[in-house]
């Protein structure tokens, strides 16, 4: 069967590595399951095979019934990941714990890890993403690698990078290392639901000022004058002369719950 390039299809072949995958989500008979891009199954035939409750969500038509022929068990359902709403899909009962893997295609691991932590979240998370990605996301403050994706995901789970994987584990082989991470979203997220637009919006925004301290990055984000910024810092317990790179996850909260009773409307 042909590869398909649009969907940035590399299929995950070596047993060992499966089998670790689903070990890593760890899901017991009886428990639901939801996948996202089965490819050609190995994944889901793994997860099945613990007695999950598989649900795999495919956009090629063309790997459906070959995915459906090899797991007999599961329901694969075709379409898109990124307009499904994945409760729905996988049929769970209000309040049911999901757990939800996948090899994800890389050109939209971000849109995919924003859906999979929108509330209600799931109760564990294990995804195969590109090695450089699994690196930001459990970066800790002052790496090098630390930026806003670290901040945003940090704020509402806890994430663990467990394992790497070699190119050559895929067919076709993909020109990036890759990596396997597991996320468990907190029992008290560092914000507020509600907040999370807000919260995105401040992250990235003082990212984009990253070479600048905060008081001064704050002041062109705000348009507040220096001494209105620098006492919403001292609030925070925030040094005016801190940089981005250097605030945690609980930083970026309490500044946010300054700014907003300061007055700051976020766009």
């Amino acid at each position: 069967m042909a590869i398909r390039k649009r969907f940035g299809q590399h299929f995950l072949h070596h047993r060992a590595i499966l089998e670790r995958i689903a070990g890593a989500l760890a899901p017991g008979p009886g428990d639901l399951v939801l996948e996202i891009g089965p490819g050609r199954g190995a994944l889901t035939e793994a997860l099945a095979s613990r007695g999950a409750r598989v649900v795999a969500i495919e956009k090629d038509r063309d790997l459906v019934p070959v995915v459906r022929d090899r797991v007999p068990g599961a329901r694969i359902v075709e379409g898109d990941a990124l307009a499904l709403e994945w409760r729905e899909v996988a049929g769970a009962r209000p309040g049911e714990a999901l757990l939800v893997t996948g090899n994800i295609p890389y050109n939209i691991t971000t849109p995919l890890l924003d859906l999979v932590l929108a509330p209600p979240r799931p109760a564990r998370i294990v995804f195969l993403v590109q090695k450089e990605v699994a690196e930001r996301l459990a970066a800790p403050p002052g790496n090098k690698v630390y930026g806003a994706l670290s901040v945003g995901v940090q704020a509402v789970a806890r994430i663990e990078k467990l394992f790497g994987v070699p190119a050559g584990a895929f067919s076709p082989p993909p020109k990036v290392d890759s990596a396997v991470i597991r996320l468990v979203p907190l029992e008290a997220p560092l914000v507020p639901d509600p907040l999370i637009p807000a919260f995105r919006r401040l992250v990235v925004g003082l990212f984009g000022f990253r070479r600048k301290q905060l008081l001064r990055g704050l002041r062109e984000l705000t348009g507040w004058p220096a001494e209105r910024v620098g006492v919403a810092l001292g609030l925070a317990g925030i040094p005016a002369a801190a940089r981005p790179e250097t605030a945690t996850p609980a930083n970026f909260s309490r500044l946010l719950a300054v700014l907003i009773d300061e007055g700051w409307q976020p766009n």
